[in-house]
């Protein structure tokens, strides 16, 4: 059986992730679509908006074979980290080839912005170096940097974009670890990764649908932009919780996360650097509220998306020392499979590439941990009582 890769958060599952995996499947020729998918936090740094086992649920119900998840370490990664464990992650689950959505909607552009930044290495970092020592954010260092290399010409990808960003990280991941993974995109339609919704749409970005409903109040004025398992898959989540993930609803605790430290135990935390621990503990002091909070943190250096990393691993306690102990994913931890999703599961047993999970109690190493207290925290977030969730929840079958 022929398998293809997606890399998802399903944050929540809409029409959009609907037409992408459609999409992959058919651009592929696959006959099995594997999605590898954030976690309970997400790599902007913020709770997902539903647990895992609910948007595997969305998934599977909605045509995704299997989906596996993306450890706590790579999944709340900057971008290069984030792709590299997602693309070891779909290599050692037999897929021929990875799928992405992209602002560009065709991958010669991202092979020739590679190749171009593989060629001219040393320049492009000394140039990111100098950028960032201007008082820039990264990001926006990163993309002076590939302007310079660029300049005028045509048939680069527009790095500029989201999308794009990640999935030229997709293809320099597959093309550092000497991968055969055939890289594919297809053409994002009808809403960016920021835009709100549209009107007249039944097609908008996860972002817009969140705002939407953090705006609202309600799941009907969003119903328009899900598969019906989904909004269904929502509906019984509310009703278990009372409430959805969000940095709103985990402020109380992350600001006890902050506030039972000292500044110099902040800073062991991954992602905080540069002095930055002495404004976030001082925010949290002043501040009762994560929107108050964030705005005073946030800066042209620092963005929103940047501190919120920090502000995860605070609240998970993951550090400096945890991170760095990693060189690449350890597991396969199957959250759901389709009928042919098992098959397929069942035919390349032999070929996986890595230990393939199915039970929280086989996590029986470091980065599985982590997983399994970032599972815990998420849920201790919504204000549940089911911690142990993790250990008596097996994964979700969809026949």
């Amino acid at each position: 059986m022929k398998a293809t890769g997606i890399v998802v958060e399903y944050n929540p599952f809409h029409n959009g992730h609907l037409y992408h995996a459609q999409q992959a499947r058919q651009k592929a020729g696959a006959d099995v679509v594997i999605a590898v998918m954030s976690g309970q936090f997400l790599q902007r740094g913020e709770p997902a908006f539903a647990d895992k086992w609910t948007r595997t649920e969305m998934a599977l119900a909605s045509g995704i074979d299997i989906v596996f998840e993306l450890p706590y370490v790579y999944a709340t990664a900057q971008a290069s980290d984030f792709a590299k464990g997602a693309i070891e992650l779909l290599g050692a689950a037999g897929c021929e080839s990875f799928c992405f959505g992209s602002e560009e909607g065709s991958i010669e552009p991202f092979l020739n912005t590679w190749e171009l930044l593989d060629s001219q290495r040393d320049t492009y970092e000394r140039s990111i170096h100098e950028a960032v020592q201007t008082g820039i954010s990264y990001p926006k260092a990163l993309n002076e940097a590939y302007h310079s290399l660029t300049g005028s010409r045509s048939g680069f990808a527009d790095l500029a974009k989201p999308n794009n960003i990640l999935g030229f990280h997709y293809i320099e991941a597959a093309q550092k670890s000497g991968s055969t993974i055939k890289p594919l995109t297809i053409q994002r339609i009808a809403a960016g990764y920021h835009d709100p919704i549209q009107p007249g749409s039944n097609i908008a970005s996860a972002t817009g649908i969140r705002r939407a409903f953090f705006e609202e109040g309600s799941l009907e004025g969003i119903e328009n932009y899900l598969p019906a398992p989904s909004l269904s898959a929502l509906k019984a989540f509310h009703e278990d919780y009372g409430a959805f993930g969000s940095w709103t609803q985990f402020y109380p605790l992350l600001r006890y996360s902050i506030l039972k430290e000292r500044p110099h135990n902040i800073k062991r935390f991954s992602e905080v650097a540069e002095g930055i621990e002495h404004l976030i503990f001082e925010s949290a002091k002043k501040e009762p509220t994560f929107e108050g909070f964030i705005n005073r943190v946030k800066s042209k250096r620092y963005t929103r998306t940047r501190i919120q990393r920090m502000l995860t691993h605070i609240y998970t306690g993951f550090t400096w020392d945890q991170l760095r102990s990693f060189e690449g994913p350890s597991y396969l931890r199957l959250l759901g499979m389709s009928e042919t999703g098992r098959h397929y599961l069942n035919g390349q047993k032999k070929n996986i590439g890595l230990p393939l999970i199915s039970r929280a109690a086989d996590l029986a190493d470091p980065m599985g941990e982590i997983d399994i207290h970032a599972s815990s925290m998420y849920f201790l977030g919504l204000g549940a009582d089911n911690l142990k969730r993790e250990y008596t929840t097996p994964p979700i079958y969809f026949g």
